[in-house]
């Protein structure tokens, strides 16, 4: 039995201290989604996300910081651990909206509540960490990562998400990203979509679009991923996402009028089948 009066053997710190020791050494993920309000079905690609994540093995701390997210409870200053909730096999959530201006540190970064919410979860080897764009770069300023873009089959969702990508290029230099589109298997938009927007961030931000993928908002979470969903999360997992040097990107700095026009001109000037979806 531990001595209590022995100052060489260190107490645990809180409840959470045996799981952090259990599962130290662990490799972690951090998935980062750029919130977008003109997507309606948001919470659904989450809830896709975690769903085939855990399927695969993962247990998933799914962190929502969106400004739609429900509010943190109100233990989550003094113990974010008992704000973490199960709402399925594998798969916890903690409320987040707010929560990371209160980890904001002199160089603009909230990167301590990522390290924060992993030791309130320590379980999980996943997060998906949903937040604006605004956060969302204050979150990954010294982190290497491959932001995950949010958009819809119409074209405010569109502007968003590539208004999203100008921010985190401009901020965080982070020049590859992922596009997820809540759409139906057969929009008849979807290839313009991801055209327009590979083309419109390589022309005018330098980047790189990586990746595409469909969640249908009508389908079952539970359903195996399709082959471009697959593809998508292997490369996300591959990253080695850990913190990174900050180099400034000069090419980000060109106006957000000049390349909103550009991508609606690429939108509605795409393939000829797609030439009038966004009439």
């Amino acid at each position: 039995m531990r001595d209590f009066y022995d100052p060489a053997t260190p107490a645990p710190q809180d409840q959470a201290d045996g799981l952090r020791r259990l599962f130290a050494g662990r490799r972690r993920h951090v998935l980062p989604l750029a919130a977008n309000p003109h997507v309606p079905f948001g919470s659904l690609v989450l809830d896709r996300l975690a769903a085939v994540l855990a399927a695969q093995g993962h247990e998933v701390l799914v962190v929502d910081a969106a400004d739609s997210s429900p509010l943190p409870h109100e233990l989550s200053s003094v113990d974010l651990a008992a704000c973490v909730e199960p709402i399925a096999p594998r798969v916890a959530y903690l409320p987040a909206r707010g929560l990371p201006l209160a980890y904001v540190d002199t160089r603009g970064s909230a990167a301590g509540f990522i390290e924060a919410a992993q030791l309130a979860a320590p379980q999980a080897t996943v997060m998906l960490l949903h937040a604006d764009g605004v956060d969302l770069a204050r979150l990954l300023k010294h982190r290497a990562a491959r932001p995950l873009l949010i958009g819809a089959d119409h074209p405010e969702s569109i502007k968003h998400a590539y208004a999203n990508a100008k921010l985190l290029v401009r901020r965080c230099a982070l020049m590859t990203f992922d596009l997820l589109l809540a759409a139906a298997p057969h929009s008849p938009r979807a290839a313009g979509i991801e055209h327009s927007m590979a083309s419109c961030t390589e022309n005018f931000l330098g980047a790189v679009m990586r990746h595409c993928a469909l969640v249908d908002p009508a389908g079952d979470p539970a359903d195996p991923p399709d082959e471009a969903l697959a593809q998508l999360l292997a490369g996300q997992l591959l990253l080695q996402d850990s913190p990174a040097p900050f180099y400034p990107h000069p090419g980000a700095s060109a106006g957000a009028t000049a390349d909103a026009r550009a991508l609606f001109a690429e939108l509605r000037a795409g393939p000829s089948a797609d030439r009038t979806a966004f009439r």
